[in-house]
């Protein structure tokens, strides 16, 4: 774990005991989380529901999803207000200190955050960051609002993604900010976090080395599950099973789900297949025996021959 280097290190042994204590010390009767211990330990309650040990409760998945969003916002807007306080409202050019002062601001979402971070602060926010955050945000919102089925696997597959960009999140671009007095205070439940975002990318690889063989003889159709984003989902020509996740969707769904996709990925698009007719033929598709993307229609479960791809739909 990196450590910052603007305080001195403590003189001996006795030092280093009294500084990690004095940073352990609660006052039980004081709610005290600075935002980055906040997300820390936003975190560690998402491993402990997402590793729990025997049959895992429903509530497990429901809170596990509902504070790693809850991580993720707290530690992208402390990494906003350092690099200046009035980013972390939703309009900026309308921020007060007394409102940031009082906390009665309106605050960016994740997106935002994301956004502002690798254009403002210069922080190394990817695609596919982005991609595993508005998945999460996504999650979050239909399980607080409208209520969220979800398998186990899925959730913890996309769990993991969002998890692994946090802790190098952490690594890289909070912890050097911060005095050691608090990276002391919060490195054992880092420590936790990691060896809980081992256990489930163990998980994760596990069951995808189980499935090899059983989905052998389906690769020419095996395509990724826009679910938990694993190649395990098989097409049939009208519906899709993902073996991974067991999510279940109609190719009308499927065809919804790509044609968001392609606002953000202009190498994917949804148009009519030559062969079918059908507007199930999607361009850029991931396939389990190809080693790039290929056109495969949903429509006949065919990867189909490049042809010319006319206007995007």
């Amino acid at each position: 774990m990196p450590m910052p280097d603007q305080d001195p290190a403590p003189t001996g042994e006795s030092d280093v005991i009294a500084m990690l204590r004095a940073a352990g010390e609660v006052d039980p009767h004081r709610l005290d989380f600075p935002p980055v211990r906040n997300g820390v330990d936003y975190l560690v309650s998402v491993v402990d529901h997402l590793t729990a040990e025997g049959d895992r409760d429903p509530r497990d998945l429901k809170y596990a999803v509902l504070h790693l969003q809850a991580a993720a916002e707290v530690l992208l807007k402390a990494r906003l207000v350092r690099e200046h306080w009035s980013l972390v409202f939703t309009d900026p050019g309308k921020a007060t200190r007394q409102k940031f002062d009082t906390s009665t601001l309106q605050s960016c979402g994740v997106p935002a955050a994301a956004e502002r971070l690798r254009n403002i602060a210069g922080v190394d926010v990817t695609t596919r960051d982005e991609k595993a955050l508005a998945e999460l945000a996504q999650d979050r919102n239909a399980l607080q609002h409208f209520g969220l089925t979800r398998d186990v696997p899925a959730v913890e597959a996309r769990a993991g993604r969002v998890l692994d960009f946090l802790v190098r999140f952490l690594d890289g671009v909070l912890l050097p900010g911060l005095s050691r007095e608090e990276v002391a205070a919060i490195s054992s439940d880092v420590n936790r976090i990691r060896e809980g975002l081992s256990a489930i990318h163990t998980f994760v690889t596990a069951r995808m080395r189980r499935l090899k063989g059983e989905l052998a003889d389906y690769k020419d159709r095996t395509v990724v599950c826009p679910n938990c984003g694993q190649l395990a989902m098989v097409a049939d020509g009208s519906r899709n099973r993902c073996h991974f996740c067991n999510t279940d969707e109609s190719n009308m769904v499927l065809m919804v789900g790509f044609l968001v996709q392609s606002l953000n990925a202009p190498g994917v698009r949804v148009r009519a297949c030559p062969r079918c007719q059908k507007e199930t033929l999607v361009d850029g598709a991931r396939l389990a025996s190809e080693p790039g993307p290929v056109s495969f229609c949903f429509g006949c479960a065919t990867r189909i021959p490049d042809t010319s791809p006319g206007e995007p739909r």
